[in-house]
């Protein structure tokens, strides 16, 4: 019944939100779409890439935060936290596909690198939900609900398809699950307020965003140790790789910077500074040039020009918005989650 209500209200506002643009929906279908959840609002707001123009604003679930590329490529998953759903989304052009009910609190979700496995964070729940997953049907079993700390936030894996790695934002904690025995394996303190998580290429060490502190702390969770805390700014948030082999950007929602971090060194090598107040979630073009950024306290999307480092264009959009997805972007490797 929610499915259908959606659909009927998605066209409405989808046409409504067009017409007050002077676009069609079928003009923007037929460009590439930039999606941005706007979790404040339950909405997500359409961007023509090429233009920076709005083309359409359309409903959700309640609190939709984190988005996730199906392994097919052929859906973009929409987590709505609150109202206990996902949205299946063309990838493209964000055209609504299909809704799957009664998946519990996903606040942040990903699939292992085999894609045997999906699973979704609780934050309200204080728990983590594993999920066989089909590849071919997109169907998905619960496997196990697994009790954890507080606030479960954000995730990675092992390239070994074996462990899932899971931030306890108001538990100061860091824990890992073994995937096929759903068992929590161990969880150690990590610092204040961890949130966003970033495996370094070979498995050896995690990135840790410590939201309630000025850093990033170097895991080695081999050992189940922090061997080095890099300064970046205050509220390390969640990460972006630069596909270049030595970088990953880190947002600090606090300073509104952009930290960027050699991954060979352990070492703030820049930051990108000048920007609207609570920078996020971030996406990059495929070509390099430019990092699009979420303005969760400002309510606008930003434009990076990763030559300069400069921020050259802001566009307006709802409510604390959060997730920021396009189709023609520069990879986001294996084990991390979009």
């Amino acid at each position: 019944m929610f499915a259908s209500f959606a659909t009927r209200f998605t066209k409405s506002i989808v046409a409504v939100a067009a017409l007050s643009c002077g676009l069609g929906f079928a003009a923007s279908a037929r460009a590439q779409n930039v999606i941005v959840l706007d979790s404040g609002q339950a909405t997500l707001t359409l961007i023509n890439q090429a233009t920076h123009k709005v083309v359409a604003v359309m409903p959700t679930g309640k609190e939709p935060h984190h988005l996730m590329l199906t392994p097919d490529k052929k859906s973009l998953i929409v987590a709505n936290s609150v109202s206990n759903d996902l949205m299946f989304l063309d990838p493209q052009t964000g055209k609504v596909q299909r809704w799957v009910q009664d998946i519990e609190d996903p606040y942040q979700l990903g699939f292992s690198p085999d894609h045997k496995w999906f699973v979704t964070n609780g934050l309200r729940l204080n728990r983590i939900d594993i999920y066989h997953y089909d590849e071919k049907t997109q169907g998905m079993t619960l496997a196990k609900r697994i009790p954890l700390g507080k606030t479960p936030s954000h995730m990675t894996f092992s390239m070994d398809n074996r462990t899932v790695f899971v931030t306890l934002q108001d538990s100061d904690q860091l824990a890992a699950i073994d995937l096929p025995t759903q068992k929590v394996l161990w969880t150690m303190p990590v610092g204040k307020t961890p949130a966003g998580l970033w495996m370094v290429p070979g498995d050896q060490y995690l990135l840790v965003g410590m939201t309630g502190e000025d850093d990033v702390a170097v895991v080695d969770w081999h050992k189940r140790q922090v061997v080095k805390r890099i300064h970046t700014g205050r509220g390390a948030h969640n990460f972006r790789s630069l596909d270049d082999g030595q970088h990953v950007a880190v947002s600090n929602r606090v300073d509104s910077t952009i930290s960027i971090i050699d991954y060979h060194t352990m070492t703030n090598v820049g930051d990108i500074t000048g920007l609207m107040p609570g920078p996020d979630d971030m996406e990059l073009t495929a070509d390099h040039r430019y990092l699009w950024v979420t303005f969760r306290f400002a309510r606008h999307v930003g434009i990076i020009d990763m030559r300069t480092r400069k921020l050259i264009a802001t566009i307006p959009v709802g409510r604390s918005p959060h997730g920021i997805f396009f189709a023609d972007r520069a990879p986001v490797a294996a084990p991390n989650p979009d």
